[in-house]
């Protein structure tokens, strides 16, 4: 039976992210390929922005209807800054107010409000984190917004979310490492990761209190910055191509040819061998939530039962690899990995197994949470 979520409702979302004090002020920003078309909401003339559309007719009017008024909030102003071409890459200064304005987000934006929901095409956890905790700011990253996520993802109470992440991360906290077996094609591939005995973080959706954060809604998933990492595993590219990912070191050194087409493989290899922390695992994630594939990664990689590696930047995780060490700007992305039976039905995760304290604990089997861990989460 499939579960039930509530209607959506942007008052209960921010009362419970942020807890907001009387007078916060909030603003909106999302991503456009002319920022200019932010000017009187000329964009929502385009189908193709269908997320920017959510960003104006759920959150921008569900602000100034509705919900400033009645939690006694300020602001609820509108920007749009230019399309950054990928996931967590810096954002650019210059923006655009629904007046047409030109304004610059460190100075006009960053400085003047309390709370900034940035829905947008392509994440940007990483960068607004770094500039939440510069400028003293909490927000929300909702990149990908669709109807299903509104009436799913971002309508579960995140008090409940928390409590269960939190089980979560108190059954994998201070692994050793963990063991992934991975199977396409009638070949098992294993990727260990190393973890060191760190605590495991959660993203569970509560951005509140006076330290500077943001949230990473839908939220809901433990995960570890990997200290090292070495074997293989099957990558799908966007194309739909399959490579196998060699790694070494706590890097993918190089990718070979699985089925598809050889030049996608050729054209990795190439960035792989020209800025060679591109292929740096900076995560490794495990979803928490009982929630419906969304088909936009922000939702599917938090759904129990499914796991995700990350590549590239892991500074807004804790991790060091910052974007200055990239050999170009445009390299210094952080992108999400995800095995799930929807995202990657070529390649199953066959079993995920946690070493700690000198046991070994089955953890994942088949995009199925283990007896072990439905025991420690409370969902036998």
């Amino acid at each position: 039976m499939s579960k039930e979520f509530p209607p959506f409702d942007l008052g209960r979302l921010l009362r419970t992210v942020f807890a907001p004090k009387t007078g916060e002020r909030v603003a909106i920003l999302i991503d456009l390929p002319d920022p200019r078309a932010v000017k009187d909401f000329a964009f929502l003339n385009n189908p193709e922005f269908s997320i920017q559309r959510h960003a104006h007719d759920v959150f921008y009017k569900g602000l100034k209807d509705r919900v400033l008024a009645e939690m006694e909030l300020q602001g609820g102003d509108f920007f749009a800054y230019a399309l950054t071409g990928g996931s967590n890459l810096d954002l650019p200064d210059q923006a655009f107010e629904s007046t047409g304005r030109e304004v610059s987000l460190e100075r006009d934006v960053y400085t003047r409000f309390d709370i900034i929901l940035c829905i947008s095409t392509f994440s940007a956890t990483a960068p607004l984190t770094a500039f939440a905790k510069r400028f003293g700011f909490r927000g929300a990253t909702l990149h990908g917004v669709n109807d299903i996520i509104l009436r799913s993802g971002l309508a579960v109470d995140y008090n409940e979310v928390s409590v269960e992440a939190e089980q979560m991360r108190l059954a994998l906290t201070r692994a050793d490492r963990f063991e992934i077996d991975f199977e396409t094609g009638g070949q098992i591939h294993t990727l260990t990761v190393l973890c060191g005995g760190q605590e495991a973080q959660k993203s569970h959706g509560l951005c509140r209190g006076e330290e500077p954060d943001v949230a990473n809604l839908p939220a809901g998933e433990v995960y570890f910055v990997p200290s090292g990492a070495e074997g293989s595993f099957p990558m799908k590219y966007e194309d739909g191509s399959l490579g196998l990912m060699h790694v070494t070191g706590g890097r993918i050194t190089r990718a070979t040819l699985l089925q598809g087409d050889a030049a996608v493989v050729a054209a990795h290899n190439e960035k792989l061998s020209s800025d060679p922390v591109t292929g740096e695992l900076g995560e490794l994630g495990f979803g928490t939530q009982e929630l419906p594939v969304s088909g936009r990664d922000i939702q599917d990689e938090k759904i129990l039962g499914t796991m995700h590696v990350a590549t590239g930047r892991s500074d807004h995780l804790g991790g060091a690899l910052t974007p200055d060490r990239f050999a170009t700007a445009k390299n210094a992305t952080h992108d999400d990995i995800l095995f799930s039976p929807s995202k990657t039905p070529e390649i199953r995760v066959a079993q995920v197994r946690m070493f700690r304290d000198n046991e070994t604990q089955v953890v994942l089997e088949n995009f199925k949470p283990s007896a072990y861990l439905r025991s420690q989460i409370g969902r036998g």
